[in-house]
């Protein structure tokens, strides 16, 4: 058997440099490159290999492993979950700083191949620096914090189980039913211990992504429940953009007219201009799609989990005979809600379900499509009312914000968000004209994923306008991933949004009784709150000091000039905007559905007193999908 002599970290990336995925004819790399930060747990191992390995793994340098990991992520989303980032970290501090990322990753369903150092697998000193030592247990590092976020995790204590480990990494990575973070935690020194490696190894691979076909019995249930609905409704989520299904539903809904809502994840799977788009749904969706949710007696759930945020609490559906379709490529998902399952992979499920139904000409009855368009034209003006901006000189709200860069915008442009207010604002707001133009975070909502996740976009997507919209708090929580954009020369847009605090959790806080506490940004008063004036914050300066280029924007005409310019900047570009806090000019609907956050049960303050008794009624409207 022929042999190659390499280190356990050579061996692997040379083994990442030969693994591609396949999909409907087209080949890609599975893992295009790798994020790093070295330490003394992995830049003799890891990054030796790197070096040693040259372009055929191209190397991209974090400055945050949290933030690497979001970048790993936008990228992998941005590809359709068919080409990936690996990330290496050092031990400690730098191996669990990517257990908030390989969690977003994971709930998301989005491939991420994690490498951290770990700590000495033949123990000569122990412990070594960084290390945490478990008195019950010798065999435990930081590392195994990564286990309950990772779809798969092994530690390489000899160089031989690489081959059955990497193996494994690869075949999780490109399965859509079981991808997420993959997690090999690789001790420092077998990372630089030699082996001989069979040459089979290194072997190009390609990995096919399966598109699994539904069961004869279960498509034949699902068409009945279809064609005895007499108000059905789709709820498109993160599975329709993940299976490239998007032409597929638009082809199914213009046929049969069924009206689709969509998820956070599941927003664009058809153009905002589609007859059958009503819209996102719960409470950050709009009045068309939950009116339509609550008297729906068929709900075809396609490639969703169900969060609360798309049922509303188990409030929504609240239709006495409402049923549950689901069209899920994991089983787990698809029996959700006591559903009638269809596992399968969604397009392929889409293309069976559309042709049984079209051989027996279904379409809905005529008075039901005539109610979804006149909801949906209700609400469009709505939305134009929002985003009406008529005083050039008055200073936007962050509802105008949006509807400026809604008028800037072509189907090429991406958007970025995940946290605050902004999320609601776009779900119930945005007019999506693309595929894969509205990219919000919203399975682990994490604060700082908006920056970083830009690049990896802007990497997977080269020459498309790419945005990252981020409030004030979001912004400090992670801007540093700056510096590695303005290296890179990429041409993001940061449009940075100052209304001194958290508006998302001001807002909440005052609707469950807490009275706004500890959400603004301001100095603390005499009598100990945080009621004085603005901290003198410039975000602005902080990012030109990062290197970025900086338009600073007062009026709504300063901001459309601004927008404009970044929008055909060729280098990363910050936007800079001091939003009308007050929102008294226009502002965003109501939320159009319940979300429960549980409000004290005992309280003085008179606020919270009232919001438990708002609570108390909403929560009666809750039940069980049995």
């Amino acid at each position: 058997m022929s042999t190659r002599r390499l280190t356990t970290a050579q061996a692997l990336v040379s083994f990442l440099a030969r693994q591609y995925t396949e999909r409907d004819g087209r080949r890609q790399r599975l893992i295009s490159a790798t994020w790093g930060i070295f330490g003394h747990g992995n830049v003799a191992g890891i990054g030796q290999a790197l070096l040693e390995t040259g372009p055929s793994m191209p190397y991209l340098q974090g400055r945050n492993e949290q933030s690497m990991v979001h970048a790993a992520v936008g990228y992998a989303r941005q590809s359709g979950r068919l080409s990936a980032h690996a990330v290496t970290t050092s031990i400690g501090p730098g191996a669990t700083n990517l257990v908030t990322g390989a969690a977003l990753a994971t709930i998301n369903h989005l491939p991420v191949l994690l490498l951290p150092g770990d700590t000495f697998a033949t123990r000569p000193a122990d412990p070594v620096l960084q290390q945490l030592e478990v008195p019950s247990a010798g065999d435990v590092s930081v590392n195994d914090c990564l286990r309950p976020v990772s779809r798969y995790f092994d530690r390489i204590t000899r160089p031989g189980a690489l081959v059955p480990a990497a193996l494994q990494a690869m075949r999780i990575l490109a399965d859509p039913a079981e991808t997420g973070a993959v997690t090999l935690a690789l001790p420092q020194d077998v990372q630089a211990e030699a082996y001989d490696w069979p040459e089979e190894f290194f072997a190009e691979r390609i990995w096919y992504v399966r598109r699994p076909a539904p069961d004869a019995h279960e498509l034949e249930q699902a068409v009945r429940a279809v064609r005895t609905a007499r108000r059905p409704l789709i709820v498109a989520g993160g599975g329709v953009h993940h299976s490239a299904a998007e032409e597929t539903l638009a082809a199914f809904a213009a046929a049969t007219r069924i009206p689709v809502a969509s998820t956070q994840a599941g927003k664009g799977s058809l153009r905002h201009d589609h007859p059958a788009d009503v819209g996102g749904i719960g409470p950050t969706g709009t009045a068309a799609a939950d009116e339509l949710a609550r008297s729906a007696d068929l709900v075809i759930g396609i490639g969703t989990r169900y969060s609360d945020f798309t049922t509303a609490s188990a409030t929504l559906f609240s239709n006495p005979a409402v049923r549950f379709l689901n069209l899920n490529i994991t089983g787990f998902d698809a029996h959700k809600l006591a559903a009638l399952p269809l596992v399968a992979d969604a397009r392929t499920a889409l293309e069976a379900l559309s042709g049984a139904l079209n051989g027996r000409n279904y379409r809905v009855d005529p008075a039901y499509e005539t109610e979804c368009t006149e909801a949906k034209e209700r609400w469009e003006q709505r939305v134009d009312a929002a985003f009406a901006a008529d005083d050039p000189h008055a200073r936007p709200t962050q509802v105008q914000v949006l509807g400026l860069l809604d008028s800037l915008v072509s189907d090429d442009d991406i958007l970025i968000n995940a946290a605050g207010s902004l999320p609601g604002d776009l779900h119930k707001l945005w007019r999506t004209r693309s595929r894969r133009q509205y990219h919000v975070e919203y399975g682990y909502s994490c604060m700082g994923y908006e920056i970083p996740a830009a690049i990896g976009v802007q990497l997977a997507a080269p020459g498309r306008p790419v945005w990252a919209l981020v409030g004030d708090g979001t912004y400090l929580m992670n801007p540093t991933e700056i510096v590695t954009a303005v290296q890179e020369n990429l041409p993001i847009k940061v449009v940075v949004l100052q209304n001194h605090g958290y508006a998302s959790i001001g807002g909440l806080s005052e609707t469950v009784g807490g009275e706004r506490f500890g959400t603004a940004y301001r100095h603390r008063s005499a009598d100990g709150s945080f009621t004085g004036p603005p901290l003198p914050v410039d975000l602005a300066a902080n990012a030109a000091s990062l290197g970025m280029r900086v338009l600073r924007a007062k009026t709504v005409h300063d901001l459309r000039e601004a927008l404009t310019e970044a929008r055909t900047a060729d280098r990363p570009t910050c936007v800079y905007v001091e939003t009308e806090t007050a929102d008294t000019v226009s502002g965003p609907p109501p939320a159009q559905a319940w979300w429960d956050v549980p409000v004290a049960e005992t309280a003085t303050r008179p606020s919270a007193v009232k919001a438990r008794e708002d609570y108390d009624r909403q929560v009666a409207a809750r039940r069980r999908h049995l």
